[in-house]
């Protein structure tokens, strides 16, 4: 198939190749991702080891490498359990529902641009397929995959596997609203949806600069949208044992981590995408090597960014507590959304009046700053009198001592 910019909008060129190179580039897909989720973990434990004045793996392979291959295969080879409890047609399927959509929403993202095959004349673009909806499908696919993270808590029989999946549901929920809303500012930018687009229109200046608040908002959704510290509620150890998969063992329960990881590596590739001009190199080497984004080096400058982000999960799980899972979702919905719709009004103001001509851009920052003092004004008033409204209950006693606020039925019969 191949579309057209005039039918479709979107990119041309897709799906011209020989089954012998979608074929590879399938191989090659899944292998990276394998490696790069044995290297997450590696080096997971490496860095947090030394944020606490421990060594890490240093056994298996040089530098302890294969320490999570050994990890896998000791995986693979425990024992199969499955509750007496639990529902065994879903139960087994929930894994493979988180791991799938993980790998399949890696089809849409370029590593590069169109290179040449090194072992003929002809030429291909380094990425699987490109659609005009290509950040909609890895949306959906990460959509997808928390339904197997509640299928898996819901099957299990656990009342902890239970609510972790009840959690994760929850969290879908909050995080993909604002992680959405904060790419709407990209599209209205970019014009179009598709990846390659977005990455062929940042070739002169990132949207991580020019759309800050949407990276921001779009870098704190993805790690309350990956289950990952200090938003991994669904796992909550110190209060629902293991969360969604307490019941789970031996290679089933590989999978979900499996999933985690890859997962990790998706929001990291979007983010790197839509924002940090994706396959293009850095802005000082550009500017001194014409060659920095051809041929097959912007692959490097990809995976490079990619990297900053995975050590950006790593240094949140080292460093900050789990919240509260009231705190989580107040946050999501009190904090992220509100200024995630903010953000896109103001966008989408800057690009009409440009469109239509444009007019004094100082009065239009102005307007925009009193609209954004307006907003923050507004939301800590809110929540000053929340604070002061527990404060009041909080200071309710009787004889010394700090008792909830009762009724005035209550307090009425407690005066007769």
């Amino acid at each position: 198939m191949r579309w057209s910019d005039e039918v479709s909008g979107g990119p041309v060129g897709f799906g011209q190749d020989s089954w012998g190179v979608m074929l590879l580039k399938v191989v090659l897909v899944f292998v990276i991702l394998m490696v790069l989720t044995l290297f997450s973990i590696w080096a997971e434990r490496r860095v947090v080891a030394r944020m606490q004045q421990r060594i890490g793996p240093k056994v298996n392979g040089p530098f302890g490498l294969l320490q999570s291959l050994a990890d896998g295969m000791k995986l693979i080879l425990k024992e199969d359990l499955i509750p007496k409890t639990a529902d065994k047609v879903v139960f087994v399927l929930a894994p493979a529902i988180v791991v799938v959509p993980a790998f399949a929403a890696w089809t849409v993202i370029p590593f590069g641009p169109t290179v040449k095959l090194p072992w003929s004349d002809g030429r291909t673009a380094l990425q699987l397929t490109d659609m005009p909806v290509a950040v909609i499908f890895v949306l959906a696919m990460a959509s997808v995959g928390i339904y197997g993270i509640v299928l898996g808590g819901w099957s299990s029989g656990s009342t902890y596997s239970l609510l972790g999946g009840l959690r994760s549901s929850a969290q879908m929920i909050s995080y993909e609203v604002s992680m959405g809303l904060s790419l709407v500012a990209v599209f209205l930018y970019a014009g179009s949806m598709s990846t390659s687009q977005i990455v062929a229109a940042q070739d002169k200046l990132w949207y991580g600069l020019i759309l800050a608040p949407s990276f921001v908002i779009y870098v704190i959704s993805m790690v309350g949208e990956t289950n990952r510290a200090p938003f991994d509620l669904p796992e909550a150890e110190g209060e629902l044992v293991g969360g969604f998969h307490t019941e789970y063992s031996s290679a089933k329960f590989m999978l979900f981590f499996l999933a985690e990881y890859v997962n990790m590596g998706t929001v990291a590739a979007l983010a790197t995408t839509l924002f940090l001009g994706g396959w293009h190199a850095p802005l000082p080497i550009n500017l001194i090597w014409d060659g920095a984004n051809s041929d097959y080096w912007p692959v490097l400058w990809f995976f490079g960014k990619v990297l900053c982000f995975l050590f950006l999960f790593i240094w949140l799980r080292g460093t900050l507590p789990r919240l509260r899972y009231d705190q989580f979702m107040h946050f999501g919905w009190m904090r992220l959304m509100p200024l995630s719709l903010l953000w896109i009004l103001v966008v989408a103001t800057i690009r009409t009046i440009n469109l239509n001509g444009g007019i004094d851009r100082q009065w239009l920052f102005v307007a925009i700053a009193l609209c954004v003092v307006a907003v923050v004004v507004l939301l800590f008033v809110g929540e000053k009198k929340q604070s002061d409204k527990a404060a009041q209950q909080e200071a309710a006693t009787y004889d010394g001592f700090p008792v909830p606020p009762m009724s005035a039925v209550a307090t009425e019969r407690r005066a007769r």
